[in-house]
Parts: C-alpha cells; structure tokens; sequence
C-alpha cells in the first residue's frame, strides 16, 4: 500500500503465519532438522503477501526462501536466506532500502543474529506456499511473521514476485592480473562478446518486468572491482542493446566507487571497507573484502513482452576473476520458474585467514565460463606483463 493508499478503507482480510509457541509458552522459534524442508505459511487466495520478517542466528547461505505460486510446478523464489534479503556472503549487517531492511548489533560478521524484512508485495490468485530448506547438517532455529491479506480478486495486471540465485566462482575473467582503468583493460567489448561474457544476473522467457537485483563481490584482487558497464537486452540480441550503462557503480546509482550509504532505491548493504582487516568508511578496497550492493527500478522498471536478459561487465571487458554472486527480483504475468542455485558446497563465502589470505577450495568452486581469449586481449595480457618486468 502506497503513502497515497494508506487512508484507504478496503474490503480486505488480514492475516499472518508466524512461529509462535502454541502451547503458550515461550518458545517461539521452530526447529528445522538437518535437511528438513518446512511449510511457514500456505495461504489461500485471491490474495497477496504483505510483509515478511524472519530471524536467526546462522544459516544465511546454507537455507533457502521458497516461494510457489497458484500450485505451480516449481517455485518462482528460490534463494538463500541471507541473499534474498540483499545480505550477501552469510554476512549481517543493519540496513534500509525501500522493500528490505535488515537489523543487527553485530554488523559485518559472519553468521550472527540479524533481523530480515521484506515488504515487497506478493500477490496470487489461487495459493501462496512459502517454505524454507534447511540444507545445512545441523539444526536451524528460526522465527517468522508472514503477514499477508486476502480479497474477492486480484486486479487483472497484478504480477507475481519472482527472485532467483546466480553465483559464479570464480568469474571468468581473460586476465585477472590486470587492474582497473588501466589502458591493458580498455579493450573492445561489444555485440555478440558482450551478450557471451558479460555475468548474467537475469536471464527469462514470458512478460513483465524487471525491478532490481542486489550484486555480491568477493573482491580477491584487492583493487576495484567495476568498470563493468550494464547491458540489458528486451525481447532478443541487438546491438547495442536496450539498455546500456557506462560502470557498475553507475548501475548501482553511485559514482566514483561505493560508498558507506543504504538508501531506498540504492546503495550498499554491506560496504567493503568495512569488512577489511582494518575496517574504514573511507577507504572502499585495501587487501581485497566482501561488497554487497543492490539498486530497485521503482520509477524505471525494464519491461518485457517476450524475454530479457540482465548482464554486466565484471571489471570492463570482463577482465577480473572475483566471486561473484547475485539476486534478481521480477514480476511476471505468470509464475515462472526460479533457476535452482548452486549446492550449498558451492554457494558458501570464501573465507580469508588471519593474514587476510583467501582460503580458495575447490568443492567451495562453481567457476563462470572461461573467456577465450582474442588477439586483443592476448596483446593486453602480454603488453601488462611486459610493464610488471614479466616474460
């Protein structure tokens, strides 16, 4: 409901599920088994979701939100707990956007007590099924509100929430030595290698639109991780494409790096700086650190009739080999399916040692495609190496 909308009187029923004791007694969380699929809520429509608050002390990567629309075959949500709240890396930290917050006493840290909201609203017109997957190999505790309304009918062009997982690591970059802005990066990336390279944060058939994503970096070069400019194509390959920016913090609605800053539409829900061995709200980038960043199209969905494909550049011309992960949000006309996201070997944080060294493993490892090299990025590889005193 907008500000507009607030005075209102509708003929409506409000509703939640949450995880209260029954028994009266205290002990208001659910325990969820070691592999344990639980319903939290199967709502009966016409109606939609409201608002969404859940709570715990671990587990952001290893559980998964799943949401299935209208008895649907597959679900149309389907993401890690902490990811889908636009925390990356099993990292808390307090923050505000327009559809999620997320509040904690021990911001930037792994695997602590944070509180999770979400007030995108969800609607659907026969059933709403909301679970969580527990696929780590302990117990989960976990509170929940789900707090939604019904009504007689949705409007006809209500559309269904749709979020779903990308993670690659490492990306697959032509030269991950390189470092940014310098002239060995500025190669030529455009049409048919664009839409092959570039790292895909949506990629959909059916109509509707595309509200936003929040992207996650593992910064394991240490320097600056963009450059990279966002490419979204509407209904099929063009070039250019529909949509072309010029930098991945432009994308993001900043400039010059990023900042210690979470507004509504944009910002970071876990700033960099802040998670380096000497923590600053200055200094974005030092020995290499943890980014997650996010930007919502409110005013400026990207509408689609037929499909659309979301890419950016990870460092210009996909140079760089960081992690990367990502969380799309969309609406459509219909419940689409949410890709499945890695296992959950493989969506895990690279965790670094005391020495801020990056403990890179294998089974941790779901490397992007490699980049074939062409005869410009050869030349830059070697022009780079030749300016470093390197054969």
């Amino acid at each position: 409901m907008s500000v507009h909308e607030i005075t209102k009187i509708r003929n409506r029923k409000s509703g939640r599920f949450s995880s209260w004791a029954t028994n009266g007694r205290n002990g208001d969380r659910w325990e969820i088994g070691a592999g344990e699929t639980r319903v939290l809520a199967d709502i009966k429509g016409p109606g939609q979701i409201t608002h969404i608050w859940m709570t715990q002390s671990k587990h952001y990567r290893e559980c998964l939100i799943k949401i299935t629309w209208d008895n649907a075959k597959f679900p149309s949500v389907l993401c890690p707990l902490g990811d889908f709240f636009g925390l990356g890396h099993g990292i808390v930290n307090s923050y505000q956007s327009q559809f999620f917050t997320a509040s904690t006493k021990s911001n930037c840290q792994f695997n602590q007590g944070c509180a999770l909201n979400c007030y995108l609203p969800m609607p659907f017109k026969e059933r709403a099924l909301v679970e969580i997957i527990n696929e780590s190999k302990e117990t989960h505790g976990q509170y929940f509100y789900i707090d939604y309304e019904t009504m007689d009918e949705l409007p006809d062009d209500a559309g269904y929430l749709h979020a779903e997982f990308r993670r690659t690591n490492p990306f697959g970059g032509w030269a991950h030595e390189i470092r940014a802005n310098s002239p060995e990066s500025n190669i030529v990336n455009k049409e048919r290698t664009a839409w092959e390279n570039n790292y895909v944060i949506l990629e959909t058939k059916g109509r509707g639109h595309y509200l936003g994503c929040n992207l996650s970096v593992t910064n394991f070069q240490g320097n600056w991780w963009g450059e990279g400019d966002d490419m979204i194509w509407v209904d099929g390959y063009k070039w250019p494409p529909d949509l072309h920016g010029t930098g991945s913090e432009d994308y993001l609605n900043q400039a010059w790096g990023m900042q210690n800053n979470a507004f509504l539409h944009n910002g970071s829900s876990i700033f960099e700086g802040r998670t380096t061995l000497v923590p600053s709200d200055e200094r974005p980038w030092n020995e290499g650190a943890y980014q997650t960043s996010y930007v919502f199209h409110i005013e400026n969905p990207v509408r689609f009739e037929k499909e659309v494909k979301v890419t950016i550049e990870h460092g210009h011309g996909n140079h760089l080999a960081n992690e990367m992960s990502s969380v799309a949000y969309w609406f459509a006309d219909r419940p689409a399916r949410a890709i499945n996201p890695p296992s959950v070997e493989k969506r895990m944080p690279v965790l670094r040692d005391n020495q801020g060294r990056w403990l890179y493993d294998k089974k941790n490892q779901c490397p992007g495609k490699p980049i074939k090299l062409n005869a410009e990025m050869r030349k830059m590889k070697a022009q780079w190496a030749k300016k470093q005193g390197k054969k």
